[in-house]
């Protein structure tokens, strides 16, 4: 039998903080940059030597550093991002003049406008036509954050089991989803996947999540919240102590690790709703 904490709504609220406006807001899009490293094949007398040419789209913040993010083989920016210093940039990087306007806008274009369609028919509530419009949107970048999340909770609100376990292997293992400029996405689909109690999903979502970054005391209260709504007390305990180590003015991570301590697995086992 499905397990749950009776809780009051009020004292434990769902918990999706205010996010900073995106830390990509205010770059200077650079354009498309090559960078050439050294590589080698072979071993011993048949060692060979040659170079690897990688494109890149280069964004310049206002602090002076340089956000990478490599082009995929539809010429779009692709996957996680990486920064480098000024120095390393004026040392490494070549600018390939005219590659962003000519080769990457149209793709761009196209796969905004794809995405565009998508969150259209999830307006009007067609799960149908925005899966399908999601799947051309992966076609041209396979990694795309927004998409995949989106393609998830389909799968989920569907009833699709099948297809929410594919789409959970690809989410874990793209990395670019749990980066900070992210939160958003992967926050709130983990907060679904906990409310249609989809626990093992959300614990494991939150788990990678909290890989990439142990020090966000959000990110150990949501997991809490599936911990303990799937029975497992005593974890969702030690993420709530770790939560309010990192935050100790955080409120709502002490009433429920405070209501845990009162109720235990008696009141994880009793007849009741899970908090919204």
């Amino acid at each position: 039998m499905e397990s749950s904490v009776p809780t009051d709504t009020t004292a434990v609220p769902e918990h999706n903080e205010d996010h900073d406006e995106n830390p990509l807001a205010h770059c200077r899009i650079l354009g498309v940059y090559s960078l050439v490293k050294a590589a080698g094949t072979g071993h011993g007398a048949t060692t060979r030597t040659y170079e690897q040419k990688t494109l890149w789209f280069v964004r310049r913040t206002e602090d002076d550093e340089y956000v990478v993010q490599a082009l995929n083989a539809n010429s779009i920016p692709s996957g996680p991002l990486a920064i480098v210093t000024k120095g390393e940039f004026i040392k490494n990087y070549t600018p390939e003049v005219g590659y962003y306007e000519k080769r990457c806008l149209p793709f761009v274009d196209s796969l905004k406008k794809k995405l565009a369609q998508a969150d259209k028919y999830l307006a009007e509530d067609d799960l149908d036509a925005a899966e399908k419009e999601f799947c051309k949107a992966l076609l041209l970048d396979e990694k795309h954050p927004k998409a995949n999340i989106e393609l998830g909770k389909i799968h989920m609100h569907k009833g699709d089991g099948k297809k929410l376990a594919a789409a959970m292997r690809r989410l874990i293992s793209n990395d670019a989803i749990f980066q900070e400029q992210e939160r958003h996405l992967f926050n709130e689909f983990g907060i679904s996947l906990r409310k249609e109690k989809h626990f093992t999903e959300a614990i494991a979502f939150y788990g990678k999540a909290l890989e990439h970054n142990d020090a966000d005391e959000n990110l150990h209260f949501n997991i809490a919240r599936a911990l303990a709504e799937s029975g497992h007390i005593d974890r969702a305990v030690s993420h709530l102590e770790t939560a309010l180590s990192l935050d100790p003015a955080f409120d709502a991570a002490r009433k429920y690790r405070d209501f845990l301590a009162k109720n235990g697995a008696a009141g994880a086992y009793s007849e009741g709703g899970s908090p919204s």
